[in-house]
């Protein structure tokens, strides 16, 4: 593949991925990486490392869609048990719903990413 196709190509994926960002919010007022926190988070209490590990985001990225999860009400913090200076996270019960509901309804595959997704 030539590099400039590559590009084409990398910018077609970012446009697909903008729709369906938008079709989040629309549908349930999440942008993706903050729908990414929740799937990340489940029913589970994890670290702000984790998140960014699970998520792929910079840790002060992380950092910040976490804010932004908390501030909806979705998401809880709480001091580490060993460590008071780690924090922990889980979903409130609102964050619980919210996800559930995401699992249950999904969202529209659009055409361009369903090839990412066989196999």
């Amino acid at each position: 593949m030539e590099k400039i196709q590559c590009i084409c190509a990398m910018r077609e994926l970012l446009q697909t991925l903008t729709m369906l960002e938008n079709q989040l919010t629309e549908n349930y007022g999440l942008k993706l990486n903050e729908a990414m926190v929740l799937c990340s988070v489940g029913n589970d209490t994890v670290s702000a490392s984790t998140i960014a590990e699970c998520t792929g985001m910079t840790p002060s990225h992380a950092s910040k869609v976490i804010g932004a999860v908390e501030k909806k009400g979705l998401l809880t913090r709480s001091l580490g048990d060993c460590d008071k200076r780690q924090m922990h996270f889980a979903l409130t019960d609102s964050g619980k719903s919210l996800l559930r509901r995401l699992k249950e309804e999904g969202m529209e595959m659009p055409e361009k990413l369903k090839g990412y997704f066989e196999g």
